[in-house]
């Protein structure tokens, strides 16, 4: 079923989005060379229960993890992409890290992630991926609004991404979101403009492109959670949780002035 929010469940959805975006803004702005994907995972738990939210990961235990996931964020680092397990591992130069974040504030969940480069080097392969999962998610959003088909978010979402020269999967993508963290519906990475049903003032989507350098196709890792490119290569991804309005949608993980 489709979650329709109503105006004030929307009023506290801009709460938690922007709890959500300013945790990934602090943590990027902390994650150094050297910095221990463990300490990230501190910093996130630190911050959610000081803000009084509640984390949406640490008892998540869906079919494709073995669950509990037992953090509060995902931390995944070159060739992970998704679902990444915080771990003893400390970031070095170069390294591509991306986090996702989803909490509940005030009864509505938020999801939002980033991909960044830590230290000094910025090898182009890294940034032009980095660079086509934003690119993809800003035309996604550019495109919805009330009675847009779900399918011409996807449609444009794979065309970025292919139009760019990346294999597109299709398994995992964006979701809708509301008073939990996954719902209803799927927002696949690739899809058919004009099909699927229409968006409607009050839903939330979490839309998140995401993309490996040469291969559509994912392994998991022996942690049970992470999940990487088949081919050890590079990946990226880019999350914001939207709403959608009776003129347009309002982008809800945007961090706070601060």
């Amino acid at each position: 079923m489709i979650e329709i929010m109503s105006p004030s469940q929307v009023a506290r959805a801009r709460d938690t989005g922007a709890l959500v975006a300013d945790v990934l803004q602090a943590a990027r702005e902390r994650a150094t060379v050297g910095t221990n994907l463990l300490e990230i995972d501190t910093w996130a738990e630190e911050m959610i229960l000081g803000a009084g939210a509640t984390s949406c990961y640490v008892d998540y235990a869906p079919s494709f993890g073995r669950g509990p996931f037992g953090h509060y964020i995902c931390t995944s680092v070159n060739d992970g992409v998704l679902h990444g397990l915080p771990r003893d591992y400390a970031l070095a130069d170069g390294d591509l890290l991306t986090l996702d974040l989803a909490v509940v504030l005030g009864g509505v969940a938020a999801d939002s992630a980033i991909s960044f480069l830590v230290g000094q080097s910025r090898p182009a392969e890294s940034v032009a991926l980095i660079e086509v999962t934003e690119r993809a998610l800003a035309a996604a959003i550019d495109t919805a609004g009330p009675g847009v088909r779900l399918g011409d978010i996807s449609a444009t979402i794979g065309s970025v991404l292919t139009g760019a020269g990346y294999p597109v999967n299709t398994e995992f993508g964006g979701h809708g979101i509301g008073s939990t963290m996954h719902q209803d519906p799927h927002v696949p990475n690739a899809g058919r403009a004009g099909k699927g049903p229409k968006l409607r003032p009050g839903l939330m989507l979490a839309i998140e492109p995401w993309v490996m350098v040469d291969t559509d196709e994912l392994v998991t890792d022996e942690d049970g959670w992470t999940l990487r490119s088949a081919t050890g290569c590079r990946t990226a991804h880019s999350e914001h949780t939207i709403a959608v309005t009776e003129d347009g949608v309002e982008v809800l993980t945007l961090p706070s002035k601060r």
